[in-house]
């Protein structure tokens, strides 16, 4: 138990310390930044599906009433991390990113018949990018040019803490409940220089820390069509509300030969907003060798208001804003197959998986869509057989993503996933004769 809990914190330090670098995406320098894929080992070689999926021996945040289903005799810790590279494509230019990211760290156990339990962390936005733009412009009547340079940072992210459960209240129907502690930060800079030392620059520099909760509720039926086969509906919903936070932005003008600079600082207060989200799935479970679902999410960005740096009649302003993004749907498809999950063959016992992904953007830039998302991927549950433990897993995938919008970055991002899925035998009783 204390190893289980101390590598629970380590984790825990690692993914704080760590998820901040997890993209280089230039779209993250928008919004709340990329979002995060929020799905352990065994789902993400199905894409991330999981809505309509009853796991006994792992552990489906995704859908808190999943929980129900956890083995009575077992204690699952789960941990993952991905590699990264990421082609960007804009014109004729191009360039190559690599990353690397401690991505979820989650637990699970049964506490009564029919009452499952899960805690863990997980990542919910990630912020990381650096790049520069140089222009040449003319700066009076006699056409005098100078060079002027517009250089974007940004890192940071949010991250959650949760505690869930689920219920079977009565057979086929069950229904589960994440409550999750939401917290992080971001700083985003444009730091504007010339080579002409005698022009004033004009700095921005935007910050926020958030603090608040988060609440996910679902929903999972499962009918049996025959001794064979049977099929689960699910559903989840995510409330939607303010963050309590206080977005700034500071503006600094500063004559870099004089040294002398003028500071205006803006504050918007409680303007960071979570959007609500709705999604449904459904999976089909054959003899418990093949398993295959779709999954659809709405996330509905297009009703929050986000700060946004305007010029009215002359007046710099930082005022909420609406219209800034927009409503965003996935579409997930998917399955598994597992020849015999008991079979003393190997190979018999491996899951083989298979996933594919539509997602509509959220974001809005310059008053264009932005970046809509494909993305395939495959991988492999490997057990971990030894004298002491037959049920622990290890979950391998590989993943493709291609973000693209019209007249703007193309992003195509290869990425492996590991997941480590410890399924201890904690509460069996023992015969001793």
């Amino acid at each position: 138990m204390k190893k289980i809990f101390g590598a629970f914190l380590w984790a825990s330090i690692s993914i704080s310390a760590f998820a901040q670098s997890g993209t280089n995406s230039p779209y993250s320098q928008y919004g709340f930044g990329v979002l995060s894929d929020q799905t352990s080992g065994f789902n993400r070689g199905m894409n991330g599906l999981g809505y309509g999926f009853r796991e006994n021996d792992q552990v489906n945040f995704i859908n808190p009433a999943s929980y129900s289903a956890l083995d009575s005799l077992t204690f699952i810790f789960d941990a993952g991390l991905s590699g990264q590279l990421t082609h960007f494509e804009e014109g004729n230019r191009k360039l190559n990113a690599k990353n690397a990211d401690l991505e979820y760290v989650v637990a699970g156990l049964r506490l009564a018949k029919h009452l499952g339990l899960s805690f863990g962390l997980v990542p919910f936005t990630n912020i990381g990018y650096n790049y520069s733009n140089t222009a040449t412009i003319h700066i009076d009547e006699n056409y005098t040019k100078t060079t002027t340079t517009n250089a974007y940072l940004g890192k940071g992210g949010l991250h959650q803490v949760y505690l869930g459960a689920g219920w079977e209240p009565f057979k086929g129907f069950s229904l589960g409940v994440n409550v999750s502690y939401l917290w992080g930060k971001y700083d985003r800079s444009i730091v504007n220089s010339y080579s002409d030392m005698s022009i004033n620059t004009v700095s921005k520099y935007y910050s926020a820390s958030v603090h608040n909760y988060k609440l996910d509720v679902g929903l999972q039926y499962t009918a049996r069509l025959s001794r064979q086969n049977q099929v689960t509906l699910g559903a989840i919903y995510s409330l939607g509300h303010r963050l309590n936070a206080d977005p700034s932005l500071s503006i600094i003008s500063q004559n870099p030969q004089t040294g002398i600079r003028d500071t205006t600082l803006f504050t918007v207060n409680n303007g960071l907003e979570l959007p609500s989200a709705i999604g449904g799935g459904l999976g089909w479970n054959h003899r418990n060798q093949l398993k295959i679902g779709a999954d659809y999410l709405l996330q509905q960005w297009s009703k929050t208001s986000y700060p946004n740096y305007t010029m009215a009649n002359g007046t710099p302003q930082y005022v909420l804003t609406q219209g800034m993004f927009k409503d965003r749907h996935k579409f997930t498809f998917g399955g598994e197959f597992c020849q015999d999950a008991n079979s003393r063959h190997f190979f018999q016992r491996m899951h083989y998986r298979i996933g594919a992904s539509y997602a509509t953007p959220y974001l809005k830039i310059n008053g264009q869509d932005g970046p809509s998302e494909i993305s395939v991927s495959a991988g492999f549950g490997i057990p971990i057989v030894n004298s002491w433990n037959n049920r622990s897993m290890l979950n391998i995938s590989a993943q493709w993503v291609r973000q693209d919008a019209k007249d703007f970055i193309k992003e195509n991002t290869f990425r492996i996933n590991i997941g480590l899925t410890f399924n201890e035998r904690w509460f069996a009783k023992w015969k001793v004769q």
